[in-house]
């Protein structure tokens, strides 16, 4: 059973930058797809940004040209590089890992990330 566990939130400035990290318990080399996911009070869940196996990238619009998804599959880690952070990035943010559409995805618990100052 693979566990993911995200680290690296935190509190920062509008403008600042934090770097997210979602490390595996087991070889993040099944996943076919990795992304993380965020949650705004109030708000649903949405999609930051996945990573494909190959590497190929997806971002939502409000995060393109400020957040980087990558992932090392040598570290069982997949990251989200945050930059120019806007107070609207609040939110707990989530990892989630896809080994097929026809299996269960994998979540992990959360970090929150607060941009305020």
């Amino acid at each position: 059973q693979v566990q993911l566990v995200e680290s690296g939130g935190g509190l920062v400035q509008p403008g600042g930058s934090l770097r997210l990290s979602c490390a595996a318990s087991g070889t993040i080399s099944r996943f076919s797809t990795m992304g993380w996911y965020r949650q705004a009070p109030g708000k649903e869940r949405e999609l930051v940004a996945i990573i494909t196996s190959s590497g190929y990238t997806v971002y939502a619009d409000s995060v393109k040209g400020r957040f980087t998804i990558s992932r090392d599959n040598a570290k069982n880690t997949a990251y989200l590089q945050m930059n120019s952070l806007k107070p609207e990035d609040t939110a707990v943010y989530y990892c989630k890992g896809v080994i097929t559409t026809m299996t269960s995805p994998y979540w992990g618990k959360g970090t929150l990330v607060t941009v305020s100052s």
